[in-house]
C-alpha cells in the first residue's frame, strides 16, 4: 500500500506503516496454528508493546487534515484509514467515467460466510463510496438510508471493484448508486443510498464534509 504523506513527515508514515503491520498481526491471529506456549509468548509480547504506544495517547481518533494533493484525507477513518488498522484501507480514485471507484482485496479478517466477506463489511465499503460519489458530485451530505442487494457472496483474497456514483439531487436529498464486482464486470453485491444535507452545512459545509473534492 502507498502512503499518502505529506514530504518530511515521516512520523505521519511510521504510523501508517504501523498500523499496516497492525493489519498483517491481525491476519496473523486469525490464521495461526503455533503452539500454546508460543500464543502465550506472542501476547505477553504484545502486551509489553501495547504498554508502550499507550504511554503517550490522544484525546480522540485522528482528525481530518490535508493530504499533499490539497485534498482533505482522514487517516482515522474505519473505511480508508491508513492510520486505522481496523481499516481495509479502501483507496478511493474519481473514475474515467464519473463517480469514483476502489479496487480491493478483502483479507481473511473480513469473513462472514466460510470463504467469503462478511455482508457487513460489503456494507461499509458500498456506502463510503456512495457518500464519496456525492462528495465528488460537489455535494456535502451524511447517510440518510443505505439498500443492498447480495448478488453473490464476494470472496476475499481476490480482487475486486468497487464503483460508485452520484445519480440525482432534490434540495437536501441527494442519491448515489454503487456495486462490488469482479475485474470481469461481474456484480457481487449493489447499493443505492439516499445521502442528506444537515441544515447547519447549508451556508457551508464543514472541510470534513469535503473529503474526496
Amino acid at each position: 500500500m502507498t502512503i499518502d504523506v505529506a514530504a518530511g513527515d515521516s512520523r505521519i508514515a511510521a504510523l501508517c506503516a504501523l498500523a499496516q503491520q497492525t493489519r498483517d498481526l491481525m491476519d496473523a491471529v486469525l490464521i495461526t496454528d503455533v503452539d500454546e506456549d508460543e500464543l502465550v509468548a506472542v501476547t505477553a509480547e504484545l502486551a509489553a508493546l501495547t504498554e508502550r504506544l499507550e504511554a503517550t495517547r490522544r484525546v480522540s481518533a485522528r482528525p481530518f487534515d490535508i493530504a499533499p494533493d490539497g485534498t482533505v484525507r482522514h487517516l482515522g477513518n474505519a473505511a480508508i484509514g491508513a492510520a486505522n488498522p481496523f481499516a481495509v484501507p479502501l483507496v478511493v480514485e474519481r473514475a474515467a467515467s464519473g463517480g469514483v471507484r476502489a479496487e480491493v482485496s478483502f483479507r481473511p479478517l473480513h469473513e462472514g460466510p466460510p470463504g467469503f466477506v462478511h455482508g457487513g463489511i460489503i456494507a461499509m465499503a458500498l456506502d463510503h463510496l456512495l457518500g464519496q460519489a456525492v462528495a465528488v458530485a460537489g455535494l456535502a451530505a451524511m447517510t440518510g438510508t443505505l439498500t443492498l442487494r447480495y448478488r453473490a457472496p464476494v470472496p476475499y483474497g481476490r480482487p475486486v471493484v468497487v464503483t460508485a456514483e452520484h445519480t440525482r439531487t432534490e434540495g437536501r436529498k441527494a442519491w448515489a448508486d454503487g456495486r462490488v464486482s469482479l475485474p470481469d464486470g461481474t456484480v457481487l453485491a449493489e447499493a443505492t443510498g439516499l445521502f442528506i444535507t444537515p441544515t447547519a452545512w447549508l451556508d457551508g459545509p464543514p472541510s470534513a464534509a469535503r473529503v474526496g473534492q
